[in-house]
């Protein structure tokens, strides 16, 4: 597929979202609600799970299947209580030492004037600034779009993973050739330029892995595996990989 072919896949309606790989992977996920801030979010699902024999907290951004279910969930772009409620759990896993699975799956954090008012962007940075120091595993996977800070606010994480057919970009093809040209119509153009799919961020280190996800069975092992890989990793060292990962992306060349 050409890069433009991945993002208008990855936004497929019908496609498996948050709560299938929820409840395909995991057993008896109890969710839990609310920011103890504001509200609730509905575009972002979280709680505490099994994965086997490892107590877990899942935490997913929901976008829906039918258009009843999408307005329910927002489409899936969260607003500040979202990501609050988001970063409670996982302070709440690392109070218990479970593990933090992310299931990212949105076009954006949610743009209208209320979640400006109610700080959506210093919510996402309370997550990142939060995650990078956070005393337990995090694995982080994109099972559709990962657009904006709205999916790097769940995606600072010891490793990241992407399904094949997902998209990870700073912003979506189309915002970004309104931005340089001035009209949607060069969105090819633009996400052919952000290099926007798994294999090209894999080669760039930007992701630890490329996943099908057909098979969920197969899916949780590789999860199971993941996570009990980086619970053997004594906390500082987990701690200072994560940060050495995200210092080492990307490079320079010095002309000389």
């Amino acid at each position: 597929m050409t890069d433009i072919e991945i993002v208008r896949n990855a936004r497929l309606q019908g496609r498996r979202n948050a709560i299938d790989y929820i409840n395909g992977c995991f057993e008896n996920f109890t969710p839990l609600s609310g920011d103890r801030y504001y509200g609730e979010d509905s575009a972002v699902i979280g709680g505490i799970a099994l994965l086997k024999d490892i107590p877990v907290t899942v935490i997913g951004i929901e976008k829906g299947k039918d258009t009843e279910d999408r307005i329910l969930h927002n489409f899936g772009s969260a607003r500040p209580e979202g990501y609050r409620k988001a970063l409670r759990l996982m302070k709440q896993a690392e109070k218990f030492k479970r593990p933090v699975i992310c299931l990212v799956d949105t076009a954006g954090a949610y743009p209208d004037v209320e979640s400006e008012e109610r700080g959506q962007g210093r919510a996402i940075a309370d997550n990142l600034y939060e995650m990078s120091d956070l005393k337990t595993p995090i694995l982080s996977i994109v099972i559709g779009e990962g657009g904006s800070g709205g999916a790097l606010a769940l995606c600072h994480a010891d490793e990241i993973w992407m399904m094949e057919d997902a998209y990870f970009s700073v912003v979506s093809p189309e915002s970004c050739s309104n931005i340089l040209w001035k009209t949607t119509d060069k969105a090819d153009v633009a996400a052919k330029a952000l290099g926007l799919s798994a294999d090209k961020l894999y080669c760039l280190g930007i992701i630890d892995k490329i996943c099908k996800g057909n098979d969920l069975e197969k899916f949780s092992e590789d999860i199971y595996r993941s996570v009990k890989k980086l619970e053997d990793i004594p906390i500082h060292e987990l701690l200072d990989k994560r940060y050495n990962k995200f210092r080492n992306i990307g490079y320079y060349v010095e002309n000389k």
